[in-house]
């Protein structure tokens, strides 16, 4: 061969390689690594209880979202063993041809009739949910609008429809009212999260109803955070108000709650049917395996019979509220079991997540683009089955650590 082709070859190979200069490129993470200040991908040897092990070592758990304890509850694991005996492992196929079984079926009944819809639709996964039916509805006419503050499923749910996105200041009505103006006689779409995942606030939903009716818009609430902790019975933000009849779709997870993975949106049967054959990352994705399906259908019927679980939830997250902010942290605006911590700086709240893993109390890091630039924080988050005990020791820990980092006085 000739030396200049080799040799123009060899170029155009470096040249595609160049792809992954981004990779080498990132040293942040192993920088923190090096110092012992990395809070991520910490190995848990144990179920999702409010104590876990790690490294050997038992810790209380405070960054977990198993708000009414029942990823490790007897009739949950029961419920998904005795699925994999009779279903097997997996259904081997997307939900649109050979992966529904009869046990899907039958969830998404009792998902509608517990959420007060016509219809309901699972998914394998809360982040496939608002991926499948944010792009599925928004067209290339329409708008999608958002919180500033959405999840990030929203936000790429909006990035992958055809139609334009728009966002308002978080939970800023008059921000709101101000961009449903200026899309007067095109279809809109506002989705919000019910209780968002950071700061632990609620949407305002009687005012986005208020709105979304003045302004000719439709309403998806992505509750994730809200089903199993607002409401009398559970059923999250939109019962939390008494405006269930006034929320068009509401989209849950299985991961928080619900003691599982998974996802599912429910709403009108015309729409529910509609999403089922245009949501893309429905009818292109592996269906829920039937463990995931049992355990959720076992843990509806937990916390339908025990109402008990969502008042201790409550008692905790009221008791931890007042307990941080009578040490003197920042909470911000939460009033739910999320109960940020504000740091302001990432590799601060790094050093604090780490110092409180010495402790003995596991806790989460949310640094930008989780949150905004200078707003870093830990997040703590509290479950039905924390002790008293469990949240004095944590407390303590946290006292420690604020006036070791100068935080709290």
């Amino acid at each position: 061969m000739d030396g200049k082709l080799v040799q123009n070859s060899s170029m155009a190979v470096n040249k595609q390689a160049g792809i992954f200069d981004k990779c080498s490129g990132f040293t942040k993470a192993r920088e923190f690594m090096s110092i012992g200040l990395y809070p991520y991908f910490r190995v848990i040897e144990s179920a999702q209880d409010p104590e876990v092990t790690i490294d050997g070592r038992r810790m209380i758990m405070v960054g977990s979202n198993n708000y009414l304890g029942l990823t490790n509850h007897p009739e949950v694991k029961e419920a998904a063993i005795a699925a994999i005996k009779k279903y097997g492992s997996g259904c081997a196929g997307s939900r649109f041809l050979n992966g529904t079984l009869d046990i899907h079926v039958k969830l998404e009944e009792k998902l509608a009739r517990f959420m007060g819809k016509e219809a309901a639709l699972v998914f394998s996964t809360g982040f496939q949910v608002n991926l499948g039916v944010i792009s599925a509805l928004v067209g290339k006419n329409d708008i999608v609008i958002i919180d500033k503050m959405d999840h990030a499923s929203i936000i790429d749910g909006s990035r992958l429809s055809f139609g334009d996105t728009k966002k308002f200041r978080h939970n800023d009505m008059a921000d709101l009212d101000r961009v449903l103006k200026d899309f007067n006689g095109r279809g809109k779409l506002i989705v919000v999260d019910g209780v968002f995942s950071m700061e632990g606030d609620i949407a305002n939903l009687p005012e986005i109803v208020r709105l979304a009716r003045k302004h000719g818009a439709g309403i998806m609430v992505d509750d994730a955070h809200g089903i199993g902790v607002l409401g009398p019975g559970g059923r999250g933000t939109a019962e939390h108000f008494g405006i269930e009849d006034d929320i068009d779709l509401i989209m849950g997870t299985y991961s928080k709650s619900l003691a599982s993975i998974g996802g599912f949106i429910a709403g009108r049967e015309d729409v529910i049917h509609y999403i089922k054959h245009f949501a893309r990352s429905l009818i292109f994705s592996a269906s829920p395996p039937p463990s995931t399906v049992a355990s959720v259908n076992a843990a509806l019927d937990i916390i339908e019979r025990e109402p008990e679980r969502i008042e201790r939830l409550w008692e905790n997250t009221r008791f931890m509220l007042k307990g941080l902010k009578d040490l003197g942290f920042n909470t911000g605006t939460s009033e739910t079991p999320i109960i940020p911590v504000g740091v302001v700086e990432d590799e601060a709240a790094f050093r604090m997540a780490m110092m409180l893993h010495e402790e003995g109390v596991f806790a989460n890091v949310a640094v930008s683009p989780a949150v905004p630039v200078g707003k870093a924080l830990i997040r703590t988050s509290y479950m039905a089955t924390h002790t008293q005990e469990h949240l004095d020791k944590v407390l303590e820990a946290f006292k420690k650590v604020g006036r070791a980092t100068g935080l709290i006085q």
